[in-house]
């Protein structure tokens, strides 16, 4: 798999975001099987034809023009994958030092691959979650502190 992680072009945003209002009428709402989209070359209407996708694909698919539009780059990793502890800081806005630690402390699991360690993308993604959890834990219980403390917040 290739990654392409070059943030798009202003003229990437703009045809994305023209787009997106579209999706938003034709995603179901309902779980259906497939949609049918209709793939056209610029103006010209011979280099057309339509398509069936998955519902959960045109989905991803907005998702993708919404970060683009807001000029984010994108990357796609199967969720099966192995990502590196490079990666892996990348994905959680770390160093990479700071992720060898938490390898080395237990607190992600690993493989070695020669003297690389591999991390499985799904144990990352369950890590970020984890943390995501406590954070939001603890911002609501300095929330409630902050009111019962009558610190001027409403």
């Amino acid at each position: 798999m290739e990654a392409v992680i070059e943030k798009p072009t202003l003229q990437d945003q703009q045809v994305a975001r023209e787009s997106l209002p579209f999706f938003a009428k034709v995603i179901p709402q309902k779980e259906s099987a497939g949609v049918s989209i209709r793939i056209q070359d610029g103006l010209r209407q011979a280099n057309s034809f339509s398509v069936t996708i998955p519902a959960k694909a045109l989905h991803l698919l907005s998702v993708i023009l919404s970060s683009m539009a807001e000029g984010k780059a994108v990357s796609l990793i199967p969720s099966d994958s192995e990502v590196s502890t490079q990666q892996a800081a990348d994905m959680l806005n770390v160093s990479r030092p700071h992720v060898v630690k938490l390898l080395e402390t237990g607190a992600i699991p690993f493989k070695k691959v020669g003297s690389h360690r591999r991390i499985l993308l799904a144990d990352l993604l369950s890590y970020a979650n984890g943390q995501k959890e406590i954070r939001t834990e603890q911002l609501q219980f300095l929330t409630q502190q902050a009111q019962e403390l009558n610190l001027g917040y409403e």
